[in-house]
């Protein structure tokens, strides 16, 4: 989906660490000087393309956990235990532990590139914050293990299945160690430059999960999701380590290998855990999450279904968000290392590239999900336990859930700014919280009249709201954005993302009726949104389309150049050329014959 529009210019890049891993998959960073333009966009394709997969397999995860169990008192049991690796994914892989490591790592990595400190500041970082942080998941497991029914009767006190809901979550309560380890291993290869395997990790997660569904489902029943979330997050690891052993086999300037990690390499600052650092991101991102604690305790007394409900339809709805900010996630050590070498107005053209390029591909795959919304979960979901009327209720919700996604986008995007520079920031977390409140307010008032749809709508405000103050706090706390043209940005997509939407919904309805294949209804529909939002995106001077449509146009000429009708009217042209200036054009004439 970003293969072109991704492409950031060569003042956008930063200078990169020396590094003497040149797998064949991940493009090599100069020692000296600043990475191109095409290191940047075969990272965030490379990043794109791996997602899409681990998505792709989520979607079959969540496909074959239909299936197998539908949408009853099952699977509402095991989705209240899903909330412990949702939380963990949340604080320790996607947002809250890369937000402190990255800046952390790239400031080693700078500090390394100038010798300006003794030993190897990578390793010393690494001596002085993986113990540590490694004991932290441990006890945190341990605690979530033993806290398991006082945390089910927490989340969902109308939950029939009580019992079913404890036996999942002390399953799933092992990937707290799991995920932490993981989340390590993915923010110090990113801050090396190295995209590959921290981009892998989800495909290896759901292959794990899946598996474990139909190897144990016939004799564990929805237990078997459970134990295979324990085996993705050690497949995880399993998938990072032996890239982040060989960024740490760093050899020095005498071409010594040094291997030993010990906690005298590098100076006290280095060795010293920054609590307050991971104390603010950490609490920003498990604010940021309780939005999901906020839906199901407030779903859990609806009938039952209503959390299954919300769960397909935001982990479908979601997909275009999570593609969107795969550029934010690849040039967020970019950013970090800018913020680190002192060049704020570099970090600050980034920020707001990644913002309105990261907007535009998520008001397109907004105005996807909105227009084909049933046909999306018909052709995903049913089938099996899974009913229409499964389909009906989900699509609803889906449409209510994706209003939020460009908050979601710029929150996701935004908060990455606050903490570029590794120092503790606490207006985030008051923005998360005053959009958690907002949630909270409205999906309580809004859930008696409206039911799930209503829980939905809430959640889409209440990320707007904290989208909007983080945006409106842009300045010393955080990289000095250009907020009016921020708006503008952002503001640009939105009209084309309304008409690629109606447009694609009267084409996937005509598409769709009895016997009609809802795969032919969702290609039409998509095809109408794509061709409408580049059309109107052109004219509003999106960002990212015109080079979108120039990439497509290249990969098309050799195309047309090898069709015979292309060759005689290339000749026609030249030929007709020729009659109007009968001496000027003879060669080209030749040239082109």
């Amino acid at each position: 989906m970003k293969t072109s529009a991704v492409n950031p210019p060569d003042e956008a890049a930063v200078p990169a660490a020396r590094s003497v891993d040149t797998q064949e998959t991940e493009a090599a960073v100069p020692a000296e000087g600043r990475p191109s333009s095409g290191l940047l966009a075969r990272a965030a394709l490379l990043t794109a393309v791996l997602s899409v997969a681990g998505s792709v397999l989520g979607l079959v995860r969540d496909q074959a956990l239909a299936r197998l169990f539908g949408a009853g008192r099952e699977t509402d049991a095991f989705l209240v235990a899903w909330t412990v690796p949702e939380f963990a994914a949340t604080l320790l892989i996607e947002d809250g532990l890369a937000f402190a490591l990255v800046p952390m790592f790239s400031l080693a990595l700078a500090r390394r590139a100038q010798g300006t400190a003794p030993g190897d500041p990578v390793r010393a970082l690494v001596a002085s914050t993986l113990p540590r942080l490694a004991l932290a998941f441990a006890a945190a497991g341990t605690l979530a293990v033993v806290a398991a029914p006082v945390l089910v009767r927490a989340l969902a006190p109308g939950l029939p299945d009580h019992a079913l809901a404890v036996d999942c979550t002390r399953l799933t309560a092992t990937c707290v160690v799991s995920f932490g380890l993981a989340g390590y291993c993915s923010a110090a290869l990113r801050a090396h430059r190295r995209f590959l395997a921290p981009a892998a990790i989800y495909v290896a997660y759901n292959t794990g999960i899946i598996t474990a569904m139909f190897v144990l489902g016939g004799r564990w029943g929805v237990r078997s999701a459970a134990v295979g979330v324990a085996v993705g997050g050690v497949l995880m690891v399993a998938a990072q380590l032996p890239s982040l052993l060989g960024q740490l086999r760093h050899r020095d300037g005498t071409g010594t290998a040094r291997t030993a990690i010990t906690a005298t390499d590098g100076p006290a600052p280095a060795r010293r855990l920054a609590l307050a650092l991971f104390g603010t991101v950490l609490l920003f991102a498990l604010c940021r999450q309780s939005q999901v604690v906020i839906e199901r305790f407030l779903a859990s007394g609806l009938p039952s279904g209503a959390i299954s409900h919300l769960n397909y339809a935001q982990k479908v709805a979601q997909i275009p968000m999570t593609l969107s900010l795969m550029l934010c996630t690849v040039t967020f050590p970019v950013v970090a290392r800018a913020v680190a070498d002192g060049d704020t107005e570099r970090a600050r053209d980034r920020v707001e590239r990644d913002v309105a390029l990261a907007a535009g591909l998520v008001l397109l795959g907004t105005a996807t999900v909105v227009a084909c919304a049933p046909q999306m979960i018909q052709l995903l979901f049913q089938r099996g336990a899974f009913t229409a009327a499964d389909t009906a209720a989900t699509a609803g919700v889906m449409r209510v859930y994706a209003l939020g996604l460009l908050g979601q986008t710029v929150v996701g995007a935004l908060a990455r700014s606050y903490f570029s520079a590794g120092r503790a920031s606490w207006y985030p977390l008051g923005a998360m919280a005053a959009g958690i409140a907002a949630t909270a307010g409205i999906g309580a008032f809004a859930v008696v009249p409206w039911g799930v749809a209503g829980i939905a709508a809430a959640n889409a405000v209440g990320i707007t709201v904290t989208a909007a103050l983080l945006l409106a706090g842009m300045g010393p706390r955080s990289v000095p954005v250009r907020v009016p043209r921020v708006l503008g940005d952002l503001g640009r997509p939105v009209p084309a993302a309304v008409g690629a939407t109606v447009v694609g919904a009267l084409v996937a309805d005509r598409f769709t009726g009895p016997g009609g294949s809802p795969a032919v209804a969702l290609a039409a529909g998509a095809a109408a949104v794509a061709g409408v939002f580049a059309v109107l995106g052109l004219a509003l001077g999106v960002q990212g389309v015109a080079p979108a449509l120039g990439s497509v146009r290249r990969s098309l000429r050799p195309v047309t150049r090898r069709l015979p009708h292309g060759r005689i009217s290339f000749r026609f042209r030249f030929r007709f050329r020729l009659r109007l200036r009968p001496g000027s054009r003879l060669r080209r004439l030749r040239r082109y014959r």
